[in-house]
C-alpha cells in the first residue's frame, strides 16, 4: 500500500507532467542506495531521463508533422547509381547549413535516381536537429494553393507552407503547371 507522501507525489508528477520521473523515481533512487550515487547524481540521472524522453516525443511529433511519404535515410542511399553523383557535396548538405540560411537546395536529374530519396532523408535529418519540416508533392501544394485564391484564404495556406523552417517539394516539373499555379509556387519558393 503507498504512503500518503508516495501517492501526492505522483499527483504532482502527474500534474507537472513528468512521466519519466513518475515511472523511474523509485526505481533509480533504489540503484541510488545500490551504487552510492549522491544527491545530485540521482537527481542528474532523473532529469536527463525526463529530458531525453521529451526530446524523442519532440522528434516525433516533428517527423509526423512532415508529413514523409516513407522515412528514408542518407545511410540507406544507393551511392553506385547514379554514377555522377558529387558524394561529397551531397553530404556536405546534411549538415544543415542551408536551414539558418533560408537558402534553398534543388536535386535536379532522370526518373529514379534518388531525388525523392535524398529530399527525404534531408527533411528527416532536419527534424532530428529539431528543425520544423514539410514534406509536399508540388502539384499537390499548387493545386491547394488554387484552391485558396479561389476562397479568398491564400495568406492562411501560404502560412502552411512558409512556416516550417524546411519545406521538401517533391516532383517539381514531373507535370506541367500553369503561369497561375507557377506564380503560386514562386510565392512559396522565393520566400
Amino acid at each position: 500500500m503507498k504512503s500518503k507522501s508516495s501517492t501526492a507525489l505522483i499527483d504532482q508528477l502527474d500534474y507537472l507532467q513528468l512521466p519519466f520521473l513518475k515511472a523511474h523515481h523509485s526505481e533509480l533512487a533504489g540503484e541510488a542506495g545500490r551504487q552510492n550515487w549522491d544527491h545530485q547524481e540521482y537527481l542528474r540521472r532523473l532529469v536527463d531521463g525526463e529530458f531525453s524522453q521529451r526530446q524523442q516525443r519532440c522528434i516525433e511529433r516533428r517527423i509526423k508533422a512532415a508529413r514523409f511519404p516513407v522515412l528514408k535515410t542518407l545511410e540507406q542511399f544507393r551511392w553506385d547509381w547514379p554514377k555522377k553523383i558529387n558524394r561529397l557535396q551531397v553530404q556536405n548538405l546534411f549538415r544543415l547549413e542551408f536551414v539558418p540560411q533560408k537558402a534553398n537546395v534543388i536535386f535536379l536529374g532522370t526518373v529514379g535516381v534518388g531525388k525523392t530519396h535524398l529530399a527525404t532523408a534531408l527533411g528527416y535529418a532536419a527534424c532530428l536537429e529539431g528543425h520544423s519540416v514539410l514534406f509536399a508533392d508540388a502539384i499537390a501544394v499548387v493545386n491547394d494553393l488554387m484552391a485558396a485564391q479561389k476562397t479568398g484564404s491564400l495568406k492562411r495556406a501560404l502560412k502552411k507552407y512558409l512556416r516550417p523552417q524546411t519545406l521538401c517539394l517533391d516532383e517539381v516539373g514531373y507535370l506541367a503547371i500553369d503561369q497561375g499555379g507557377a506564380d503560386l509556387l514562386f510565392q512559396v519558393i522565393s520566400q
